[in-house]
């Protein structure tokens, strides 16, 4: 059972990601589940989506993942990464882009959020034991999608980095099959160009 939690901000892509990676282990034949947490604004709230995964061929039964058995949390936004720690498992893996949202209730505080805080401090609770596998994985999103061309291959970017880390049984051009089927026509070539810019590690 593989169980992988994707979070970010209403209009990231969060749900999108999901459909991807859902499409992506059903094509493989396993039982999928899915479900999502919306806040209370679409744009701008914070969402949770997850994805069940039965690769060894197990029955999904429940669609939410619990708190403690994340393999994967993918976070499109660091703060986002932060709230939902509790989820992951104690060999899991968090992948985040380092591209802040400023949250509204930021504006009525005297200091600013700043994603680099966040992002060092999950550093150092997830990457602080030497000779340990790396558990925290920031992803320079800004890079990559200037490179890209288009914000919207966000969450492609964000699951092909998870999928890079090994900790899904799922490869790259697994991810491709699925966003042909998930993804506008108009929108597939920049998403497959996502894909290859961080398979070779642009």
């Amino acid at each position: 059972m593989r169980n992988v939690l994707l979070t970010g901000v209403g209009g990231q892509g969060t749900v999108l990601a999901a459909k991807m990676l859902a499409r992506a282990a059903q094509a493989k034949g396993w039982q999928v589940r899915t479900a999502e947490t919306i806040g209370m604004a679409q744009r701008g709230g914070s969402v949770v989506s997850h994805v069940r995964m039965g690769d060894g061929g197990e029955e999904v039964v429940a669609p939410l993942v619990a708190r403690g058995t994340a393999d994967v949390i993918v976070a499109f936004e660091p703060a986002e990464a932060a709230r939902v720690l509790s989820y992951l498992a104690p060999d899991g893996v968090v992948v985040s882009a380092t591209t802040s949202i400023q949250p509204i209730t930021a504006a009525l505080s005297p200091e600013p959020y700043r994603a680099e805080g966040v992002t060092a401090a999950l550093s150092r609770e997830l990457n602080g034991v030497p000779g340990a596998p790396m558990r925290f994985v920031s992803v320079d999103d800004e890079a990559v999608l200037t490179q890209v061309g288009n914000r919207k291959a966000l969450n492609t970017v964000l699951l092909a980095s998870a999928l890079k880390t090994g900790h899904l049984p799922l490869s790259l051009d697994d991810l491709r099959d699925a966003v042909r089927a998930c993804v506008k026509p108009r929108f597939v070539d920049v998403n497959l160009s996502a894909i290859d810019l961080v398979e070779s590690g642009a």
